[in-house]
């Protein structure tokens, strides 16, 4: 007798056990959030690949006039991104919006004019030695790549001259487009991890 009791309690043990485990796990923890900035020139894209991102439509897209605010959710983590209007009359006021920013994104038209490009190049270079940036994670994004006249990575890479300017940070330069989102969200992911990263040092530190 005793020793079927024993058997039957380890058995309602074990049942106990499992419901807990299926049924009262509790809230999973919460994503960590990042605080990001997002700058670009006026039709880099920058809009177009944050609606995407977020699921909304992009056919009534508008250049941002002043700044607009996203939550982008990821699986590991939610990126608050406030991104800033490319226009001339609201580019030098950018500066205004870095403070508490944890990474950056830089989101350019590869396809667009020599002096676009040269204006968006000496933006980027502003922003990488900006003190309140220049120590964050950046994310370049050469936009616009579906376009037939798109340079290549390795032509804005050179162009941009980042290899010196941006030796010893913390940067991706990646190809995007909005008609090619798993590629933009993966770029988004490696964003996350030198953010996980640059929070860690931080915590060490």
């Amino acid at each position: 007798i005793c020793s079927n009791t024993d058997f039957l309690l380890a058995l309602c043990q074990r049942v106990l056990s499992c419901f807990r485990a299926l049924c009262c796990k509790g809230p999973p923890p919460p994503r960590p959030e990042y605080d990001v900035v997002c700058i670009g020139l006026t039709g880099a894209g920058k809009t177009s690949l944050l609606s995407r991102l977020c699921s909304e439509g992009t056919d009534n897209i508008v250049p941002t006039t002043g700044f607009s605010i996203k939550a982008v959710p990821f699986q590991n983590a939610i990126l608050n991104v406030k991104e800033l209007g490319g226009a001339d009359t609201i580019k030098k006021y950018w500066s205004r919006y870095y403070q508490g920013s944890q990474g950056v994104i830089f989101v350019l038209d590869s396809a667009c004019s020599e002096e676009d490009l040269e204006a968006a190049r000496t933006e980027l270079h502003s922003a990488l030695q900006h003190p309140q940036l220049c120590t964050l994670p950046f994310l370049i994004l050469a936009n616009h790549q579906d376009k037939p006249a798109a340079r290549s990575v390795q032509e804005i890479k050179k162009y941009f001259e980042l290899e010196p300017l941006a030796r010893g940070k913390s940067w991706i330069l990646d190809a995007s487009s909005v008609d090619n989102m798993d590629a933009v969200k993966e770029s988004f992911s490696q964003l996350i991890k030198l953010l996980e990263e640059k929070d860690a040092e931080t915590g060490r530190i």
